[in-house]
């Protein structure tokens, strides 16, 4: 036994340097330690922040009086805000409609008199309700906007307490804030892009790992044409999960559902066209179903819940991860399916991100092509 000892230790050091030449040459294991904690550690301190800065605002000043003006430019002044100033208000409506700005600023006929006497009317801002968590950022740096201008206009008259101006605050399509009406639509999608990509990240691994794609490709029936077909049957499960998923938000959570079945259908539709070919994408690059099961989910997943708008305002994220939002497809789903169920049928909002979604599924479907039929050559 104690011979047998030094050919054990041996045998097991000749195992451990074996495993570690497989993981050195397995380029998906350095990865999973070195690259992907990079990445998750860049995500986190740099895409998920709670501040809001530079939000899009819309400004009226109906008085155009000497006071109004200097507010107008203490806000312009102020980095929580990226002013834009009209002469009515039914534009800015329009765009706040439109998810073009966020809150919208009234400073009324008579600021400056009621100002000189002691007396100032109220300043106005209207906010998205829809997301309650900028809404309240936006009320709350106006009012401190208020009383900086107050103080500092009252210092420079010499009096000693300037009169108090009154915020009067109105939230559009969630006048309570709740935070649900947000938040579930949001879940949606961050489900769907998960249960999208993933119904289909197996489906042709599954075929080469069977030994059954050779058939497939041996057939008469044409590339674009086999890849559809697979597709048929997880697109319509897809749209029944999408009707699962609205069904509990409107029963089981008591949101609204101010839109149209047509235009739900129509971006329900072209999300899926999107997730469900970035996951046969995954499916026939890896060939392999646990493979494409992880990356599916991770690709799925992560970003959608990170970049895609849900959780953290992409306003307030570095330049360089804006961008990289672009390329979520969750990204396109939230905002009209938010204005779905708080605002209703909203075209300038669903008709361009539902062609972006649309996009993107043409792009993947042309990429499979290309993946599957290099296996023909």
């Amino acid at each position: 036994m104690t011979g047998d000892r030094p050919s054990l230790r041996a045998g097991a050091w000749a195992i451990v340097a074996k495993e570690w030449t497989q993981v050195w040459r397995d380029p998906s294991t350095v990865g999973l330690v070195l690259v992907l904690p990079l990445v998750l550690m860049f995500l986190f301190g740099s895409a998920i922040s709670l501040d809001v800065k530079a939000t899009r605002t819309g400004l009226v000043d109906h008085d155009h009086s000497a006071a109004s003006r200097d507010l107008a430019a203490a806000f312009a002044r102020n980095r929580y805000f990226d002013m834009r100033e009209t002469d009515a208000l039914p534009p800015l409506e329009r765009a706040m409609l439109a998810d073009q700005v966020r809150g919208i600023i009234v400073v009324p006929d008579g600021f400056g008199e009621g100002l000189a006497s002691g007396r100032p009317r109220d300043i106005q801002v209207i906010t998205d309700g829809g997301q309650p968590n900028t809404a309240a950022f936006i009320a709350g740096h106006a009012r401190g906007v208020l009383e900086t201008w107050g103080a500092a206009r009252s210092g420079e008259r010499g009096v000693g307490q300037a009169p108090a101006i009154t915020l009067n605050t109105r939230f559009r399509y969630n006048p309570g804030l709740r935070s649900r009406y947000t938040l579930v639509p949001g879940a949606i999608a961050i489900v769907m892009a998960m249960i999208g990509s993933l119904l289909t990240a197996l489906i042709v691994a599954r075929e080469y790992e069977r030994g059954t794609m050779e058939g497939l490709l041996a057939s008469p029936v044409p590339v674009p044409l086999i890849i559809a077909a697979k597709l048929v049957p997880y697109f319509l499960l897809g749209l029944c999960a999408t009707a699962v998923c609205v069904g509990v938000a409107i029963v089981a959570y008591d949101l609204p559902f101010r839109g149209s079945f047509g235009a739900l259908l129509l971006i329900a539709a072209t999300f899926l066209t999107a997730v469900l070919g970035q996951g046969l994408l995954i499916s026939a690059a890896t060939r392999n179903q646990f493979a494409s099961a992880q990356f599916a989910l991770l690709s799925g997943f992560m970003p959608s819940l990170l970049l895609s708008g849900f959780l953290f305002e992409i306003d307030s994220m570095p330049w360089p991860i804006q961008w990289l939002t672009y390329v979520i497809p969750a990204r396109y789903l939230i905002p009209p399916l938010q204005s779905l169920f708080l605002a209703g049928d909203i075209w300038p909002i669903v008709w361009p991100n539902a062609l972006i979604m649309a996009a993107f599924g043409l792009f993947f479907f042309w990429r499979v092509t290309k993946a599957i039929g290099r296996t023909i050559a």
